[in-house]
């Protein structure tokens, strides 16, 4: 490196050697400028889902739609957008750790639900010394007015947690407070009207009994909605140990008394603990009336966005009336019939109340399962068959639960024999409706579930009070009817993936 360079002879030694210029590339032989920015943003493009993200980009970087017909040969940024969408495969990376699931949730909480909606059946055993009055429809005394008292605050209550819900989506906690400040007592006092109303013939006990039923409700949901099922598990326990020891030796009246006034009065302070921090801030039971409405209270300044509107709720309420109808039917539906045989129905009812808990687990396995789905499919039909044998699958874990619950209900049910054929198809069809029902519901379509519940719950009245046919074939028609068309709802609602944000 250090020596002379070598020159020619004849060479000045002042004068470099001439070296003969290089011809300039051909025009057809340079790299196409748009492969060469495709290889610049490989990996932008391999991960775009339209062409309208890359134009995007595009634009972003101030290449303007004449300088990308200079360059590029192109029309403008959406046909290089395009250009460079169809010349770069698609890879989608992966997210580094583990993949977010807002839909997975514990097992152990959501069958902590479910007890927590079958415990205040025990109730009725302690109760039952209570009840004299006279036989309505075969029913035992007392039974009408605490079935009607039931379905109101079902109802009530339904569209309460809902409207509740929508201000906690809404991030306004406070509101859902003052929602439920207002709503739960109005639901207790219009449940207590019922049952009074129903009342002809009954014992004052009986409606006592059936108010109090009615303050429970309103006082569960309060602490239901705003998250609090342990605390309503330790207030109903002392009642439920209480009706557990009675059924082998019965308790005296006082006691019984007792532990059902103490266990009302525990969730009820609970419920008022739950909701007070509405009542302390400005406004007080004012705000909670404003809460309730669609757009606050009138003359008042809005102080939050405009909260949901209350014909929102009226299908949620709906739904809970028809499911409740349905429920009270799997128990009742044999004697309101004309049959004896009264307590094999009743394990039905314990089992589809038992198995909300798994229900509502097995839908948050059904989200979790579709967004995996979401993620993983390529194409719509490969997530559209992905999503169905995920239904089928969640659908099937359900009814076998609920099969299990069954059998279990009928052995440890006194005097019930285990229960036959027919019945437990009427029984899983029932579920398919119930489980399907609240999928849709999940999922926003609540006015089609609403609509095919309350259309069963109407025809399996008409076929009770019109005496037409057997009732258990009638029963199998009827839920078979709804199982297909909430299936056919299921299907084409869940199979388009934007049902699925």
């Amino acid at each position: 490196m250090s020596g002379s360079v070598w020159l020619p002879p004849g060479s000045r030694p002042d004068t470099l050697p001439y070296i003969p210029r290089q011809r300039a590339t051909p025009s057809w032989a340079r790299p196409d400028p748009v492969d060469e920015l495709a290889a610049r943003l490989e990996d932008f493009i391999a991960a775009a889902v339209h062409p309208d993200e890359i134009a995007a980009l595009l634009e972003s970087d101030g290449l303007s739609d004449d300088q990308i017909r200079e360059r590029y040969g192109v029309k403008n940024s959406f046909a290089l957008a395009e250009t460079l969408y169809e010349r770069v495969e698609r890879r989608y990376p992966e997210p580094d750790g583990p993949v977010p699931d807002p839909w997975r949730t514990s097992l152990l909480g959501c069958l902590l639900r479910g007890v927590v909606f079958a415990l205040p059946g025990l109730a009725y055993v302690l109760g039952a010394p209570l009840f004299a009055g006279d036989h309505d429809f075969g029913l035992p005394p007392g039974t009408v007015p605490l079935l009607a008292g039931a379905l109101c605050g079902w109802t009530w209550n339904q569209g309460l947690a809902h409207r509740a819900y929508a201000w906690l989506g809404l991030g306004d906690r406070t509101a859902a407070r003052r929602a439920l400040l207002l709503g739960a007592p109005a639901g207790a006092l219009l449940g207590s009207l019922v049952s009074l109303a129903c009342a002809a013939g009954a014992a004052p006990a009986v409606v006592v009994f059936a108010a109090g039923q009615s303050c429970y409700l309103a006082a569960a949901t309060v602490l239901l909605v705003m998250g609090r099922e342990r605390l309503l598990l330790a207030a109903l326990a002392p009642m439920a140990t209480g009706a557990v020891l009675s059924l082998a030796d019965p308790l005296p009246e006082a006691v019984s008394l007792v532990l059902l006034l103490g266990s009302l009065a525990a969730v009820a302070a609970l419920a008022a603990r739950e909701v007070a921090p509405a009542v302390k801030e400005e406004g007080g039971w004012t705000a909670g009336l404003a809460a309730l409405l669609p757009f606050g209270a009138s003359g008042a300044a809005p102080r939050r966005p405009a909260g949901p509107r209350l014909t929102d709720s009226l299908p949620y309420a709906l739904f809970g009336l028809a499911t409740g109808v349905l429920v009270l039917y799997a128990a009742l539906g044999d004697v309101l019939a004309g049959e004896t045989g009264s307590a094999v129905a009743a394990p039905a009812a314990v089992a589809l109340t038992l198995s909300m808990g798994p229900a509502e687990w097995l839908l948050y396995r059904f989200r979790s399962d579709s967004l995996a789905a979401l993620r993983s499919s390529g194409t719509a039909g490969a997530f559209r068959r992905t999503t169905v044998l995920t239904v089928v699958a969640c659908l099937a874990a359900y009814l076998a639960t609920l099969l299990l619950l069954s059998i279990a209900a009928s052995a440890l049910w006194p005097h019930s024999p285990a229960p036959g054929g027919i019945r437990l198809a009427v029984l899983l069809l029932l579920g398919v409706v119930l489980w399907t029902g609240l999928l849709l519901q999940s999922f926003g379509a609540v006015t089609g579930a609403t609509a095919v519940c309350c259309a069963a719950a109407l025809a399996q009245t008409l076929l009770l009070v019109t005496h037409t046919g057997d009732p258990h074939p009638a029963a199998l028609a009827v839920y078979g009817t709804a199982t297909v068309v909430q299936g056919a709802l299921v299907c084409a609602l869940l199979g388009r993936a934007t049902a699925h944000r």
